[in-house]
């Protein structure tokens, strides 16, 4: 049979409580009774184990003592109070501190009370007479449970994280890989070689005129770096031909911004914005661009700002089938082309954000 514990007798510590590193939290122990010799001596048994003891008459006064010092680890009450009875402190504190681990005081004759408790969120019950081994048997099981429901958490967190990471960092790599697919296939061109880089640096300069920054900005410069992508489906014959394009070489030209958007969608699926630099960068004011023959507004701006920076570095290039044009005669070009195949607004940034446009952009 089980005895009381002697009065100011000690037992061990509870080392595991505090898995919240937190020292305050972590050796503290709210205990509610509305007799204050009951109280007083579950607060001699639980101190004497090593725990911390706060105090309260009623369920309102525990709230705010909880309000005042914060939340601790654990909570013994009894079910019978005044005010707030022990049912009605446990929904309260299941709502405010769902990881407290509460234990209700009951009568031999409250079972039933004590199981509606634990369906209520209470980790153990304790019955009166307490019994001090009974008393620190519970509390430090409780305390355990409540361990490793943060535990868990913890860790359950943790995985996240490192498994997000991880896939942001393969996502990343792949990333990598196609923009060295995209500097590969320049390399393979003389007459594009550097492309995807100047437009990449004019774009973000632009973006910024447009109030684009942080993760924003980032998605410019992504955008504008593999805007061209889809041209690695696109037969060199045709990419390289000296001469005009005839109808049918011209439609199969126009498929690299589809090609381009479906080799990119499973990379970059969380940055739309990037998306469509590379699907809408040839459509025009207008509504004659393709693929979708967008107009105004409808374009992105993200795509009229490609628009714009990927026909200057096109005109003041070396291409196939013509010389490059003096830096002075491509603004002129898109000052001629502005509201028709150019957004002027977009035009008027870039030569904002460019005004030493005379000098010649490439290496």
């Amino acid at each position: 049979m089980q005895q009381a514990l002697p009065r100011g007798a000690a037992l061990n510590t509870f080392a595991h409580v505090n898995p919240d590193h937190t020292r305050s939290a972590a050796a503290r122990c709210l205990v509610v009774d509305d007799d204050a010799q009951v109280r007083a001596a579950i607060v001699r048994l639980v101190e004497s184990f090593g725990l911390e003891c706060l105090q309260a008459g009623d369920g309102e006064q525990a709230l705010a003592v909880l309000d005042h010092e914060g939340e601790v680890p654990a909570c013994i009450a009894d079910l019978h109070m005044p005010k707030m009875d022990g049912i009605a402190l446990l929904k309260r504190l299941r709502e405010r501190y769902p990881d407290m681990a509460v234990l209700i005081l009951t009568g031999v004759a409250e079972v039933d009370s004590a199981v509606e408790c634990m369906q209520l969120g209470a980790l153990d019950y304790l019955a009166k007479p307490l019994q001090a081994d009974e008393v620190r048997l519970r509390l430090s099981r409780a305390l355990e449970k409540r361990d490793l429901v943060l535990q868990n958490r913890y860790y359950q967190r943790t995985l996240e994280f490192r498994v997000k990471e991880l896939s942001e960092r393969n996502r990343q790599s792949l990333i990598n890989g196609v923009e060295m697919l995209v500097f590969a296939l320049e390399a393979k061109d003389p007459y594009t070689s550097g492309h995807s880089l100047r437009v990449t640096e004019l774009a973000a300069k632009t973006a910024v005129q447009f109030g684009f920054t942080g993760s924003s900005l980032a998605q410019v410069e992504l955008g504008s770096k593999l805007h061209d992508i889809g041209k690695i489906g696109i037969k060199e014959s045709v990419l390289n031909k000296p001469g005009s394009l005839s109808p049918e070489e011209f439609d199969h030209v126009k498929l690299h911004v589809v090609l381009g958007e479906r080799i990119l969608r499973p990379f970059l699926e969380e940055q739309p914005a990037a998306l469509r630099f590379v699907r809408s960068h040839h459509e025009r004011l207008d509504g004659s661009g393709f693929p979708d023959g967008l107009s105004g507004d409808a374009i992105p701006l993200e795509a009229r700002i490609v628009a714009v920076v990927d026909a200057y570095d096109a005109m003041i290039t070396n291409r196939a089938y013509r010389p490059p044009r003096a830096p002075e005669a491509a603004v002129a070009e898109l000052r001629r082309g502005a509201g028709t195949q150019f957004d002027p607004e977009v035009v008027e940034a870039f030569l904002r954000a460019h005004p030493r446009l005379g000098v010649h952009l490439v290496n």
